[in-house]
C-alpha cells in the first residue's frame, strides 16, 4: 500500500478545481492511501481582494517571508508527496511559503519524492526556481512539475485577472475572453493522477526520473522568458521600498503602494505592448539561447 499527500492552497477556488481532478485516480486506486489536505493560514486572506490588502501582501510574498499555518493532521511517512501552489507577485503564495518554513514541513518532507502542480496566469518560472530552492532547504527531491495557465493571450490577462482577484468576477466581457484556466483544462489534468497511480504501483517514484514525461506537464514560452526576469528584479526593488515604508497596512506603506500602483499601470499601457513588439523582433536572432532556456525551465516533466 503506497501513502500518498496531497497538499494545496486555493484561495479562489480554481487550484482545488485541478488539484481535484489530479487526485480522483488516487483516490480510486486501492493501493493507494490518499490524504488530502488544504494548508490553511491562521489568519485567512479575503477573496476578493480588496486594493491595498492584494498590494499589501506583495513585499512579503517577493521575499519568501511566510504567515503563520495551523497545523495539518498528517501522518507521518508518505512514499510521495503532491503540493498544489499558485504564484504570488512571481513566488509561491504565502501560506504555502510559511508551511514550507513550518516545522511540520521540515519532518515531512525530508528525503521525500514531490510533485508540485502550478495554477497561474502566465508567469511561473521565478516562482518556481524559489520553490525548488525550499524544497532543496527541507532535502525533498522534486521528481515531476505541472502547470497550467490562464486561457487568452498574455495582453488580456493584465486585465482579466485583476478584475477576477479585487471582484471575483471571472466571465468574459467585451472582447476580452474568461479568466483562469479554461475548464477543459482542468478537467485533463486527471491524466497526471492517473500517470502517478501507475507510476507508484512501480515504485517509480523510488527513482530520480521524471514520471510524467510525455503528457504536456510543462510548457514554456521562451518570450515570456526575458520579460519575466525583469519584472522579478523591479518586484525586488519596489517591494523593498513598500517593506521599508512601514507595516503592513500601514499609512505610510499605502502611500507607496499607491504611487506603485500608478507606475505599474503605465508600464503595461506603454511598456508592456512595446516590449512584447521588441520580443517579437529580436526573437529571431536570440532563438538558440532562448531554445536551451525553455529546455532547462521546462525540467522536470517537460516535453
Amino acid at each position: 500500500m503506497k501513502k500518498v499527500l496531497v497538499l494545496y492552497y486555493s484561495q479562489s477556488g480554481q487550484l482545488k478545481k485541478v488539484m481535484d481532478r489530479i487526485v480522483m485516480p488516487l483516490k480510486h486506486d486501492d493501493e493507494i492511501e490518499c490524504d488530502y489536505r488544504a494548508i490553511k493560514p491562521l489568519h485567512p486572506y479575503p477573496y476578493p481582494w480588496l486594493f491595498y490588502n492584494f498590494f499589501n501582501v506583495f513585499p512579503e510574498a517577493v521575499y519568501l517571508d511566510g504567515c503563520d499555518v495551523k497545523p495539518i493532521k498528517v501522518q507521518d511517512e508518505y512514499d510521495l508527496i503532491v503540493l498544489g501552489y499558485t504564484s504570488w507577485f512571481l513566488s509561491p503564495s504565502i501560506p504555502v511559503t510559511g508551511f514550507l518554513q513550518s516545522d511540520q514541513a521540515k519532518r515531512l518532507f525530508k528525503d521525500k519524492p514531490v510533485v508540485t502542480v502550478i495554477a497561474c496566469r502566465d508567469m511561473w518560472l521565478v516562482a518556481q526556481e524559489k520553490m525548488k530552492s525550499l524544497l532543496k532547504g527541507l532535502g525533498a527531491r522534486l521528481l515531476d512539475n505541472v502547470v497550467l495557465t490562464d486561457q487568452g493571450k498574455s495582453l488580456y490577462t493584465f486585465v482579466t485577472t485583476p478584475r477576477w482577484l479585487l471582484t471575483g468576477k471571472k466571465d468574459a466581457f467585451w472582447f476580452f475572453p474568461q479568466a483562469g484556466i479554461s475548464e477543459e483544462e482542468i478537467a485533463a489534468a486527471s491524466r497526471f493522477g492517473e500517470r502517478l497511480s501507475s507510476a507508484l504501483g512501480k515504485d517509480e517514484e523510488k527513482h530520480s526520473a521524471s514520471m510524467l514525461n510525455h503528457l504536456g506537464a510543462v510548457n514554456v514560452n521562451g518570450k515570456l522568458i526575458a520579460s519575466e526576469r525583469i519584472a522579478h528584479r523591479s518586484f525586488l526593488i519596489w517591494s523593498k521600498l513598500i517593506k521599508k515604508a512601514g507595516k503592513p497596512n500601514s499609512q505610510g506603506r499605502n502611500v507607496v503602494i499607491t504611487i506603485y500602483a500608478i507606475f505599474l499601470l503605465l508600464l503595461i499601457v506603454t511598456l508592456v505592448p512595446l516590449n512584447m513588439l521588441i520580443r517579437k523582433l529580436i526573437y529571431p536572432f536570440r532563438k538558440k539561447a532562448i531554445d536551451e532556456a525553455v529546455i532547462n525551465y521546462e525540467l522536470p516533466s517537460g516535453r
